[in-house]
């Protein structure tokens, strides 16, 4: 029997739904109920649909809607969405988890995607760039200056994670799953994003001109940087299992067409095994086209509107010349990052209708307000910060940057800041 009740959504946002009671789990049950079938019959449509639009991106080959690049990022950003989502792939979520909660278990996540993209990475560096100690960088991986402006936009950044909700990837696939509060955030972050741009020159030349983009491996080889790394995030996971709490024991299942559903759809993806396929989509992703990163889509457009209204300097120092980063120059088109931006939203929406995860949820003015405040924060802590927790974080860490983890760094205590004094309840 089904009844109205207030329900838990995984990332914390109550909404109403309609379904049967499951005392003491916040999944929904798998039972099958009206409305499962309509659901899963769009969820297939809309993956047949990414996999005709990919196949036409890539028999374009290049003519007008950017050809088999375009085509990967489209399949590379649905299968983001649908980790994203079934694994609970939320920086937001993860940070909550371990600074209120004490459960350090989605931070593991993180751990395994960034020790699979460092090998990945590795073995892709040794191919284009033999010899790592020449004073070269390997072509188009994110490794930036670091230097104070890279730590302020961290903490910014963070801070703009607590108070919006969610990082830019975050609310990217929270709106494949309905999320009101993703819209107001988006848009923060699109003014985030100019206001990042018109301040970008004088903090260049205050703060970022000059400074180093210090690369692991330029100092004593592939070999050695690898297990430093290895090393490292090894040991981060040796201090957090303080607080990674055992799960609970599950009665035997027969392996059939409920269960499959159920573990597919109802129940979250085990950790590390999210956290590793989240990985190798970022090596894939550099092997073919460009890091993972979801600001340089947006950034553009937001920037081609500014300077089309000589709202912006024509240059903007360092940007526009030498930096390595996931922030747009001006743009006119869809790029391949928009296309995997867009394969973000679809597959967590695909993902979402199985299971029931597809839920309005009511927004109060107030957290309309937080919720663009955040998202400006975002924007132009990811502008300052040349990208964003996937672009920088992820991505930059992967590739051994000191970036990376300077930026890394300056977000959890940023995160760890906002939590302990309850900006999430904004």
């Amino acid at each position: 029997m089904g009844l109205n009740r207030v329900s838990r959504h995984p990332d914390g946002v109550g909404s109403v739904a309609t379904v049967p009671a499951a005392p003491g789990s916040a999944d929904p049950p798998p039972g099958w109920i009206r409305g499962d079938g309509a659901r899963t019959a769009l969820a297939a449509a809309l993956g047949l649909t990414v996999l005709a639009v990919a196949y036409h991106l890539g028999a374009t080959r290049g003519e007008g809607l950017g050809g088999s690049a375009a085509s990967f990022a489209l399949l590379a950003g649905t299968a983001l969405g649908v980790l994203f989502q079934r694994g609970r792939f939320c920086f937001y979520c993860i940070s909550r988890d371990l600074f209120v909660e004490k459960n350090s278990r989605g931070a593991f996540a993180v751990l395994a995607a960034l020790a699979v993209g460092t090998v990945g990475y590795v073995l892709i560096f040794s191919l284009r760039l033999p010899d790592p100690s020449g004073g070269r960088l390997p072509a188009g991986a994110h490794i930036a200056p670091v230097g104070p402006a890279l730590v302020l936009a961290g903490i910014v950044f963070g801070l703009g994670v607590v108070i919006s909700g969610g990082c830019i990837a975050g609310h990217l696939y929270r709106l494949g799953e309905g999320s009101v509060r993703a819209v107001p955030a988006l848009l923060g972050a699109l003014v985030g994003f100019g206001v990042g741009f018109a301040t970008w020159n004088p903090i260049y030349g205050a703060l970022i001109e000059g400074a180093p983009s210090p690369w692991l491996p330029a100092g004593g080889g592939y070999g050695i940087a690898t297990v430093f790394q290895l090393a490292v995030l090894a040991g981060i996971a040796v201090v957090l299992l303080r607080w990674n709490p055992a799960e609970p024991q599950r009665d035997s299942r027969r392996i059939d067409g409920p269960e499959i559903r159920r573990q597919l759809f109802f129940t979250r993806w085990p950790t590390l095994l999210t956290g590793g396929l989240v990985g190798l989509v970022g090596v894939a992703a550099y092997l073919r086209d460009q890091p993972l990163g979801v600001t340089s889509q947006l950034s553009g457009l937001t920037r081609t509107v500014l300077h089309e209204r000589d709202l912006l300097p024509v240059t903007l120092r360092g940007l526009d010349e030498r930096l390595a980063g996931c922030v747009a120059l001006v743009v006119d088109t869809v790029t391949t990052n928009g296309w995997l931006v867009g394969g973000i939203v679809v597959g967590s929406l695909a993902a979402a209708l199985p299971g029931r995860r597809v839920r309005w949820e009511r927004m109060s003015a107030r957290q309309g307000l937080t919720a663009v405040l955040g998202g400006i924060m975002l924007g132009w802590g990811a502008v300052i910060g040349l990208g964003c927790t996937v672009g920088v974080f992820l991505s930059g860490t992967q590739a051994l940057a000191v970036s990376g983890w300077v930026f890394a760094v300056s977000v959890v205590l940023a995160l760890w800041a906002g939590f302990r004094l309850g900006l999430h309840r904004s």
